[in-house]
């Protein structure tokens, strides 16, 4: 509940923001420029936004807890590992961070490569061997390096903008045959208008997410072959495995997920932020 809570008040935000810089512009959305500007807008306002939140949406929504001062073993040789790799890896220190679930899983987010954090969940930790974890780290600590959340927040923003621009021209264009054939030329109606723009907006936003998620898989294998540099190919390929045996992550909000290191499986590869966990390791394997 809390999750959704956040993701509607994150959502009305960016409405009353993106409307208001459109009140200021005087963008007028019945011409194709206008159209643009407000698909352009909306598109790449919330993708951004979503992005300059992520780690305080992350914290929020994952219960996640930032260790500051390690209370254990496990956590101080967590911390310790992050920070040798982040200096292999050229970045600054991430946010070190455990989050309370079952699932072995783990993510990455943050703005930037010098303003990102890398939790992992408890069940990981604790269910893992340390090599297995390490695998995963670097893992996480690639994608930050890679620079991946803010290149899929750009084709996340393209893709929002294509769904909204294309899915309101179609619309209009519709309507204006409707008019012109229309004896009174009063067109479609707003609420008719308006069914029309849903129904496209559905139907092109699902042939967007296999856009997205192609990309994603692209930036996955990216971040296997990081980690093996970074801690070797045979520590990667060992969390791999273990992730393989185990159970389908299910908790993690998708947001997170495209930067976890298991995502959810799904019956048509075209629809999934991960390539399947055979083939991650059959091109590990095969450099």
């Amino acid at each position: 509940m809390k999750r959704i809570f956040l993701l509607i008040v994150t959502n009305m935000a960016i409405l009353l923001v993106a409307s208001i810089v459109m009140s200021i512009l005087g963008v007028n959305t019945k011409t194709m420029g206008g159209l643009l500007i407000f698909a352009a807008i909306f598109g790449f306002g919330g993708a951004f936004v979503s992005l300059a939140i992520s780690k305080w949406m992350a914290k929020k929504t994952m219960g996640c807890e930032v260790i500051t001062t390690p209370r254990d073993d496990n956590e101080r040789w967590l911390v310790d590992t992050v920070a040798k790799q982040a200096k292999q890896a050229g970045i600054k220190m991430p946010e070190v961070a455990i989050y309370h679930s079952p699932e072995l899983n783990a993510f990455a987010t943050g703005p930037s490569k010098d303003n990102s954090l890398v939790a992992v969940s408890s069940g990981l930790l604790y269910g893992m061997t340390q090599d297995e974890v390490e695998g995963v780290l670097a893992h996480e600590v690639s994608h930050v390096a890679n620079g991946d959340m803010v290149t899929l927040t750009l084709i996340q923003g393209v893709v929002n903008t294509f769904v909204i621009f294309a899915a309101r021209a179609i619309a209009q264009a519709i309507d204006s045959f409707v008019s012109s054939n229309d004896e009174e030329g009063e067109g479609m109606g707003f609420f008719a208008y308006m069914a029309v723009v849903f129904v496209l907006d559905m139907l092109l936003g699902i042939l967007a997410s296999t856009i997205v998620a192609y990309f994603s898989r692209i930036r996955e294998y990216k971040a296997d072959a990081g980690a093996a540099k970074l801690a070797g190919s045979s520590k990667m390929i060992a969390a791999l495995e273990r992730l393989r045996k185990g159970p389908e992550s299910t908790a993690m909000p998708a947001q997170m997920s495209a930067f976890g290191i298991n995502g959810k499986r799904s019956m048509a590869e075209i629809f999934m932020s991960h390539p399947p966990l055979e083939k991650r390791i059959d091109a590990l394997k095969s450099q």
